[in-house]
């Protein structure tokens, strides 16, 4: 049987600590991110806690969604530079890093709280240093927010 494997859980040691993705920060959300059977896209589903609500209870607040993209897109950015390299993804690998440079956020309708939040992505362009991502957020059926990411490639000395 095939295991999935978390895009977040093979980034290096010194990226780990992120609040939004990272499996080392205790107090942190822990986003995981898992590529797609045919490689063509990337899936993150997450219920928030009741505490990132926003001005209307039964709403998600916007910067937690706008948070949720971030961590998810250059997640996907790392994915699909590291297969387009044709490199193996497994439990061994050590994932090179992106970090977002641009991030468009569109609020098409509210996400509601207490339901299963889906984003999903897809590259839509990848260069030596860069990578473009777009995303779409999902609740109920429905898309609640569609997200366009500039992602760039982590510098050996950041």
């Amino acid at each position: 049987m095939e295991k999935d494997i978390c895009i977040q859980d093979t980034y290096g040691e010194r990226f780990q600590y992120c609040w939004g993705c990272g499996p080392k920060n205790d107090m942190g959300l822990h986003l995981k991110s898992y590529p797609s059977k045919d490689e063509k896209s990337v899936i993150a589903k997450i219920i928030p806690d009741k505490m990132y609500t926003g001005g209307v209870p039964q709403n998600l607040f916007g910067g937690m969604i706008a948070m949720i993209f971030d961590c998810h897109g250059t997640a996907s950015a790392a994915y699909f530079a590291h297969i387009d390299k044709g490199l193996e993804f497994d439990e061994n690998t050590i994932i090179g890093r992106f970090i977002t440079a641009r991030l468009e956020v569109d609020f098409k309708k509210p996400t509601p709280m207490n339901e299963e939040i889906i984003v999903s992505s897809k590259l839509i362009e990848l260069g030596e240093r860069k990578a473009i991502i777009e995303m779409e957020m999902t609740a109920k059926g429905e898309v609640r927010a569609k997200a366009k990411m500039i992602a760039v490639k982590v510098k050996d000395n950041m």
